[in-house]
Formats: C-alpha cells, structure tokens, sequence
C-alpha cells in the first residue's frame, strides 16, 4: 500500500510538471518563430542541415538537398552538401574554377547568397572570364575539417585554385559530438542552457574572450599543431596537382580599431609566410570601422552580415586576381 501511495503522489508531482514543460516549449517555439536567438537557430542547424560524416577529421557535413531558413534568410544546400547552385564534376575549358575554404564565415551564415562574399567574388572576377567560386563553407569547421572535406570531395572538381579562410578560432580541436545532442531538438532546453552558459562563461569562468583564443595558439595546443599540419598538408597537395593556393585571414568583429588578435594573426602569418603559402589579413584593412555593431548579422552574434562580407570583398578581391592571372 504504501508503494502504491507513493507513486499516486510520485505521479500528482510530475504530471503537473509534465504539462508546464510541454506547454513552456509550446510557448517558446510561438515565440521564438517570430524571434531570432543565435544558439536556437544554431541548434536548428545542427538538427535539421547536418549530418555525421564517416571521416573523424570532417566531423560532419551537410545534409544533400536540405533547404530552409536560418537566421531568417534562405538557406539551399545541393547534392553535394554544399550552400551553392549545382556544379558538374566536367569543366568548361575556358572557365576558371575556385574552391573557397572556411567556416560558417565563408558559409554564410545570416546572409542571403547572393550577398556572400564568394557569390560577390563570383560575379566580379567573372567579368574578366567566366570564373566558377564552389563554396565549401561549412558552420563549425576549423582549419583540419576543412582541409579534410576539399581532400575527401575538393579535389574531383579539379580546381584551378583554392582560397582557404581562415578565422581566429581555427586552432580549435574537432569537436565531439555530445550524448545529450538530441536535448537539441528542445526549444526549452536550446534556450535556457545557452543562457546558463552565457552566464556560467561570464561569472565563473578563469578566462576572458581574449585570452581562450590566445591561449589555442601556443606551441603545444593539439588544435594549433593540427591547424599547422593540416595547412601544409593542403599546400603539399596543391603543389602536386598545380593548384594556387592562398590563405585570407577574416577578422573577429569585436574591436577592429585597436584588434584584439592582432598577435596572433602576425603568428599564423608568420607560419603561412615561412612556408611560401601566400596569405593577406585583413584585420588591418578594416580598422576604419569603429562601429563592430554594423556589421554584425545580429545584437548577440558578430557573425559579418551583408555589408561586412561585401567589405570582405572589396579587400580581398585583387588579391585573389593576382594569383589567378
């Protein structure tokens, strides 16, 4: 009997909790239907576009076909898992082919396509010739993963050249995918643990924004020593097969005046230079823009938004020509 009364009771505590947490998610998905929070429409993505690849050093990959909206704008993935129109692996002989490299950067994430600095690059070198840009950007890549998807699918569109960009948080290790990753399908749990996080990362952390990407870029980090691998890894490649190789350094958007990461950046030009893979940073070139705020894609995310990767363009586009030409 008493078994029996504690379940009864056992069941009148969590039925009532039950329905509030139902109703809670209910409440949020309405809400946030009409509302854009970066770690929800991140979750979205991993959930809805993405899927595990059979390559550790990819991670994951795109979904083939996947299409909707994220961040408000449209976003089409092709056969190929990649966020572009559909390229046939046969080339037209009087066209030049590009393979751009990054993360969700490159990827574009909250940018109409048309408006991504590789579909901008697209039209305006293709006024000289008739240039194809293959977009390879990938959200939550580092330098290993994307090495590892242009070796895995790149390498098949026979590229004339390939332009790795490359982002402060790079040198990060691969991830691993967590066990409660299915907790991301939760609006409620997406919602509050990211604010937990958040909060966490301000009050008890033992590191500032600044000094965690510091510290992936000392000698010993196994990110940094894989970023490095993985970089000459693809430079040897590029030799071999007649491949131009360029690196473009993108800038992190918090403080472009006096740059945060300006150390750093001189250290992984330092690497790239001292291996005759050529590079540009354009940090530098950015540092008119004392106002980081415009050209985010959100308040709470410093992703580059349409006018910055129109910027991105305007700086990194006669570099790209002198390699091509």
């Amino acid at each position: 009997m008493k078994s029996i009364k504690f379940f009864r009771y056992l069941a009148l505590l969590l039925i009532p909790i039950g329905i509030s947490l139902v109703l809670i998610e209910l409440v949020l998905r309405v809400y946030l239907s009409h509302n854009i929070f970066y770690d929800v429409e991140m979750s979205r993505y991993g959930q809805s576009f993405k899927m595990k690849s059979t390559n550790p050093r990819i991670g994951h990959v795109h979904r083939p076909g996947a299409e909707g909206r994220l961040m408000n704008v449209q976003v089409n993935i092709n056969a190929d898992g990649l966020r572009d129109r559909e390229y046939s692996i046969e080339r037209d002989r009087h066209s030049r082919r590009i393979i751009f490299l990054g993360d969700s950067l490159t990827f574009g994430w909250g940018v109409e396509e048309p408006e991504i600095f590789a579909t901008i690059l697209e039209r305006r070198l293709s006024k000289d010739r008739p240039t194809e840009i293959i977009n390879f950007g990938t959200g939550n890549y580092n330098t290993t993963q994307e090495v590892s998807l242009f070796l895995n699918k790149g390498l098949k569109y026979n590229p004339d050249a390939v332009v790795l960009f490359y982002f402060i948080n790079d040198a990060e290790p691969i991830p691993k995918k967590s066990a409660f990753a299915f907790l991301a399908n939760f609006r409620l749990t997406t919602f509050y643990w990211s604010r937990f996080k958040k909060l966490q990362a301000r009050w008890f952390s033992g590191k500032t924004f600044k000094e965690y990407y510091a510290d992936l870029y000392h000698d010993t980090q196994p990110g940094w020593i894989e970023t490095r691998e993985s970089l000459l890894k693809l430079a040897q490649i590029s030799r071999q097969r007649d491949i131009d190789l360029q690196v473009v350094i993108l800038p992190e958007l918090h403080n472009l005046v006096e740059y945060t990461f300006a150390q750093q950046h001189e250290q992984i030009i330092g690497f790239l230079e001292a291996n005759d893979i050529e590079v540009l940073n354009l940090a530098p070139m950015l540092n008119e823009q004392t106002d980081p705020h415009a050209l985010w894609v959100a308040l709470d995310d410093a992703h580059p938004n349409a006018r910055a990767h129109r910027l991105i363009a305007d700086h990194s586009e006669d570099f790209i020509k002198r390699k091509i030409r």
